[in-house]
């Protein structure tokens, strides 16, 4: 028993094409289309990964501001809590009050 391959030839503009050929061809058509899917899936993902990593790095200055603005405002509370010489200055200057009898408090425009 002998395998050969029957090949089937057609002519396409003067050429012969097998059957064999042809399969090569859409073989190779198929990889390429799928190739370039999967590169075009890929170079989405990049592009979503990308805007992540920013959006993390954005997230994490935030953070960094946030955390330094509580570590302030925490050792403003603690002076508060035990310096009253701190208090007295913070009521004065933010809140505009006096001392008490006899002191005059001037407030000024700082004009243009």
């Amino acid at each position: 028993m002998s395998f050969t391959l029957r090949v089937r030839e057609t002519f396409i503009r003067g050429r012969v094409v097998t059957s064999q050929r042809i399969i090569v061809l859409l073989y190779t058509v198929l990889l390429t289309a799928i190739g370039l899917g999967a590169g075009a899936l890929f170079l989405e993902a990049r592009a979503e990964y990308d805007k992540l990593k920013q959006d993390q790095a954005a997230s994490a200055a935030k953070l960094s501001a946030a955390r330094a603005r509580l570590q302030e405002q925490q050792k403003i509370l603690e002076r508060m809590r035990s310096d009253p010489d701190y208090v007295e200055k913070v009521i004065r200057t933010q809140l505009g009050y006096g001392k008490g009898e006899g002191e005059w408090i001037f407030r000024f425009d700082p004009g243009p």
